[in-house]
């Protein structure tokens, strides 16, 4: 996994941050059947088609209010853009999870397969269009019998792109203000909102293990910014990193303004370059027209005076295009050129 993979996997090993996650951006009735506090990491290495190792994927045992267990199974993705077969590569995972479970003998007391929730976390910028269930990818008709035996698998998408500024900022936990850290592109509200991701550690000090983690993701956008090449830095402090952003805004501001100047300026010489060329091909073709009449005059009337040569100089391309058809018909100077 890359340096930023493996921050969030760090960061969803934490179980707060699990349940945060769960109850703000799944919020479903059932979740009040979950025990989210006594949720037990599970170190689930299986395999996935080709020998690949899961690794991104984060275990979650969670016991129910019922008793048994269900399966949160988290998914990491960090592609660039939405994956079309996902709801298949769920069915899969799942599958293998079960098969995990059976092996390492954590089947129930009646040798029932538990449930398993699968959730995708994608914070790409394209949105996730993609289909949910995987009877979407499934070619048959609605009444088809074959239905019958098809595998069902559906997950849920939390798609970090697709909340609103305002609906994080309403939510009190780490995973809203992750999601806005990722996503924020101003210099000051970055630094305003390690602010607010500093205050919500002090009022908050059970989560201080996952700090470090924080200041390492706040880092990387300085990291980023200067074209260095981004590291886990987990020792770094997160007021450190703070005053580092706050001093930097500034100058990336300023950066950005004479980029845009250059651009602008770049641009208008484009501009100029592309409209004196239209104007030269313009006055080209006034010039051609303008010895064309010239020549015509001068064969069907003679030499000519001076005050010809100056008013067709003069004229714009209709009156000169005007001029050339009167000719045929015009028995002076004067009705030519009238």
């Amino acid at each position: 996994m890359s340096d930023h993979d493996a921050l969030y996997h760090r960061l969803f090993s934490h179980p707060g941050m699990v349940a945060q996650l769960l109850r703000d951006f799944v919020a479903a009735p059932w979740l009040d059947d979950l025990r989210l506090d006594e949720m037990e990491r599970i170190n689930a290495k299986f395999h996935a088609e080709g020998g690949e190792r899961r690794d991104g994927d984060v275990v979650w045992r969670i016991p129910l209010n019922g008793g048994g267990d269900a399966y949160l199974l988290l998914l990491l993705e960090f592609q660039s853009s939405p994956e079309r077969w996902m709801a298949l590569r769920v069915m899969v995972y799942v599958g293998l999870l079960w098969q995990h479970l059976v092996k390492e003998g954590r089947l129930p007391t009646d040798g029932l397969l538990p449930p398993v929730l699968p959730i995708v976390l994608y914070n790409g910028d394209p949105r996730w269009a993609m289909p949910t269930a995987l009877g979407e990818l499934i070619g048959l008709a609605d009444d088809s019998p074959l239905w019958q035996w098809q595998p069902e698998m559906r997950y849920h998408i939390v798609d970090e792109g697709a909340f609103t500024e305002a609906d994080l900022a309403a939510c009190d936990s780490l995973a809203a203000l992750l999601f806005r850290l990722e996503h924020g592109r101003d210099p000051d509200l970055v630094v305003a909102l390690v602010d607010e991701v500093i205050g919500w550690f002090r009022r908050h000090p059970g989560f201080a293990q996952v700090m470090p983690l924080f200041a390492a993701l706040a880092r990387r956008l300085v990291e980023i910014e200067e074209g260095a090449t981004p590291a886990v830095r987990v020792a770094e402090n997160l007021s450190e990193v703070r005053t580092m952003l706050a001093t930097r805004a500034a100058e990336w501001k300023r950066q950005w303004r004479q980029e845009a100047h250059q651009e602008g300026l770049q641009e208008g010489r484009q501009e100029g370059r592309q409209e004196g060329r239209q104007e030269g091909r313009q006055e080209g073709r006034q010039e051609g027209e303008a010895a064309i009449l010239l020549r015509l005059l001068e064969r069907r009337f003679g030499a000519l005076p001076g005050w010809v040569s100056d008013r067709v100089a003069a004229a714009d391309t209709t009156a000169l295009e005007e001029w050339s058809l009167r000719i045929l018909d015009a028995h002076s100077l004067d009705e030519v050129l009238h």
